[in-house]
């Protein structure tokens, strides 16, 4: 009688289609921290960019800056915040301890991110559209909306080192300390233009800030300057950041 090995392996995709849906499950059941993260940019702009507008494209320009704004919560508190209580939790453990690849986890919550990122970016383009009359082109909304997915990267980056770092009590504080003062430097709350010039200078530094830039010249209400600039400093951040998040995981101390 033939015995046949049992050859069969792994179904990578399937893995990490379960842990999103899980990841998924998870945030609708946390219904107070998801509807007001959704909310709180559309409310920004609805102040902002419809009640209190000043010009007459200042209610385009902020709903793009603040799509940006939006899209930082999603990464910055998924990875930063999440990981951190987890790891006090000691869920962290059970899933390293578990036959589940360390890319699983950290590929679910990037499609999280993305999902809530995309929720966010929806919520801004009805409220600009219905209630502000923004008018743009069809392929300038998906442009838009792809390049944000896509610029939620480097923000998840800086969330997962954050979160490998710094215990669950002081995450959040950590977040919000680096989450509200970058967005208002990086001129997504008012243009970059009304900041005085040395805060125009520290903007030049800041992620958010480059982010909005490439996501406003396809609008062509950029500040001028040259899109490879702004892809760089995105990629120098997603891959320093990523460097820094791996460094921490493969410390062998990573208890909360």
């Amino acid at each position: 009688m033939n015995i046949s090995a049992n050859t069969d392996t792994p179904n990578l995709f399937k893995i990490y289609f379960l842990e999103s849906i899980t990841q998924i499950q998870m945030m609708m059941r946390t219904l107070g921290f998801s509807i007001p993260a959704l909310l709180f940019p559309v409310m920004f702009y609805v102040f902002f960019g419809i009640i209190f507008t000043m010009s007459a494209n200042m209610p385009t320009y902020l709903m793009v800056t603040y799509a940006v704004f939006g899209i930082m919560g999603p990464g910055l508190f998924s990875f930063g915040v999440g990981i951190a209580v987890e790891r006090g939790q000691g869920w962290f453990d059970i899933k390293e301890a578990s036959p589940m690849p360390v890319s699983a986890y950290i590929v679910s919550r990037i499609v999280l991110t993305m999902i809530f990122s995309l929720l966010i970016i929806m919520l801004l383009y009805f409220t600009g559209a219905v209630f502000a009359d923004v008018q743009l082109l069809h392929s300038q909304w998906i442009l838009i909306a792809v390049i944000l997915i896509m610029g939620s990267l480097p923000f998840c980056a800086i969330g997962m080192t954050i979160g490998l770092h710094l215990k669950a009590n002081s995450a959040p504080a950590v977040v919000n300390l680096i989450y509200l003062p970058m967005a208002f430097l990086s001129g997504l709350w008012i243009p970059i233009q009304m900041f005085p010039s040395y805060l125009q200078g520290v903007s030049q530094f800041l992620p958010p800030y480059h982010l909005a830039q490439i996501c406003l010249k396809v609008i062509h209400m950029d500040a001028g300057e040259k899109l490879w600039i702004h892809i760089s400093v995105l990629m120098a951040y997603l891959i320093i950041f990523t460097i820094l998040a791996t460094m921490a995981y493969n410390k062998k101390d990573k208890n909360a």
